[in-house]
């Protein structure tokens, strides 16, 4: 089982249309695969389930968010096993580490989103979540239990949902922040990729991903060093390593550029491999050669801009390649039908997209 986030500093870069669809490629190529959404924002569970499912959800979880304990005690047996017997959000299963409980005696099972694909939905309250994490961070160094414990238990349930559900990957979706809790879930995941539009905010992105990861680099290779081999053997063997980057949304000028870009975005495009090289340190890039992470994942099978597309596929909840076979509101059946050839074509995009990074993936053993 590999573990993948998604990350770039700069917002509205495609992320979570990216996710949203990788993770589905991968499930039709026949890979078990499961998303968490540990964005606040929660657009990925928005993506894959409508608001009534995901209210329901939560209205369940709100007394255990308060003080799980609490509400735990105040339920018979039967209630919560029933309770846990359901989908539950992030945020509810890493609550009782939060609050330095015990964990749940079994692991609720994840929303079904499509064949070999499944969803732990995400919630607003994860902030929480991040503050526990920012209070201990400096207990982590001295092996702290409770310290130790907050530090790796979104990684322990990736793994502990990978052996007993079955999935190849776990796939973590990101806020754009550079906070506390991303440091962690991207430190500590086997690799990640970067999505980028072809513009300047995207090239200071990645400066800013490259200075964060030399800082959370050596934080983690001197805790590494603390600590005993018990509580080391609850980390990673290796930081996370680069996968590479995709460009998403680019106006497409055929011939005009090796990636049929418009000149604009291809001057811009072609400045985030040197950007990667100049600021993303080589101990997280040295697996891959040169000539592959220069290169965006998939070459330019995603690259070029979808339009309306992507927000179709999030309004349906499905891939694009499947919003013609939805049932849609009238507003939407004509523009789709006269369409539906482009809507199709992304699944063999997609797909090429994910075979490329199962390539990269490979290159981690």
């Amino acid at each position: 089982m590999k573990t993948i986030s998604v990350f770039n500093n700069k917002g509205g870069v495609g992320k979570t249309t990216l996710t949203f669809h990788l993770a589905h490629a991968l499930a039709e190529l026949g890979h078990r695969t499961l998303l968490i959404d540990l964005d606040p924002q929660c657009n990925l569970t928005i993506y894959g389930m409508d608001q009534d499912t995901l209210h329901d959800i939560w209205k369940a979880e709100d007394s255990f968010v308060a003080d799980f304990k609490s509400a735990q005690q105040k339920l018979i047996a039967n209630d919560f096993n029933t309770l846990i017997g359901q989908t539950r959000s992030i945020h509810f299963l890493l609550k009782p580490v939060e609050d330095g409980i015990d964990d749940l005696p079994s692991l609720p099972p994840p929303r079904k989103l499509a064949t070999n694909l499944d969803l732990i939905p995400g919630r607003l309250t994860m902030h929480l979540y991040e503050d526990a994490v920012s209070r201990r961070w400096s207990e982590v160094y001295q092996g702290d239990p409770l310290a130790v414990r907050t530090a790796t238990r979104p990684r322990e349930l990736a793994i502990a949902y990978a052996q007993q559900f079955g999935y190849d990957f776990v796939i973590m979706d990101t806020s754009p922040s550079l906070g506390t809790l991303n440091r962690l879930v991207i430190s500590t995941t086997d690799g990640f990729l970067i999505p980028c539009m072809p513009d300047m905010f995207s090239l200071y992105g990645i400066r800013n991903i490259g200075n964060a990861l030399a800082v959370w680099k050596k934080q983690f290779d001197t805790i590494y060093h603390l600590l005993s081999n018990e509580k080391r053997a609850l980390f990673p063997e290796n930081f996370v390593r680069l996968l590479g980057f995709t460009i998403y949304n680019a106006k497409r000028y055929t011939g005009a550029s090796e990636w049929d870009l418009a000149q604009a975005h291809f001057n811009y495009a072609t400045q985030i491999p040197h950007a990667i090289a100049e600021f993303i340190p080589e101990a997280v890039r040295d697996h891959l050669d040169q000539a592959v992470w220069s290169h965006p994942i998939g070459n330019t099978a995603i690259m070029h801009t979808h339009n309306t597309m992507p927000a179709m596929a999030q309004k349906y909840q499905r891939p694009m390649w499947r919003v013609p076979g939805a049932p849609l509101e009238q507003e939407d059946a004509s523009t789709v039908a006269g369409n539906r050839g482009l809507y199709q074509a992304t699944q063999a995009l997609y797909h090429t997209f994910a075979k490329d990074l199962l390539n990269r993936l490979n290159s981690l053993n």
